[in-house]
């Protein structure tokens, strides 16, 4: 059984999600499941991951820092996640293989 998020945290998202497209105005490349966050403490690098992410914990633990640090205010347009891309990269591939 995952952890759900606080329905202000999942409106929050949803908003922050229907407003990436027209301010990225690239969205052909984000398949339908999936959504793009940027990543990275001083430069920011896209991934697209599975909207399944957000239901796993460890995610959910890194989206909750992000939330800390940022708030609801994403300078990239997108999603971004204030962590190191090795990081990033260990925990998505972790949640790959659960």
């Amino acid at each position: 059984m995952g952890i759900r998020f606080p329905s202000m945290i999942l409106s929050q998202a949803k908003k922050i999600l229907k407003l990436q497209p027209s301010q990225t105005g690239n969205q052909s490349d984000v398949p339908k499941g999936h959504l793009a966050v940027y990543v990275g403490e001083i430069q920011k690098k896209r991934f697209i991951v599975p909207i399944s992410y957000l239901n796993h914990p460890s995610f959910q633990a890194l989206l909750l820092r992000t939330e800390e640090e940022f708030g609801f205010n994403h300078p990239m347009g997108g999603l971004t996640i204030p962590c190191k891309e090795e990081t990033f990269i260990d925990l998505t591939s972790r949640l790959n293989y659960s």
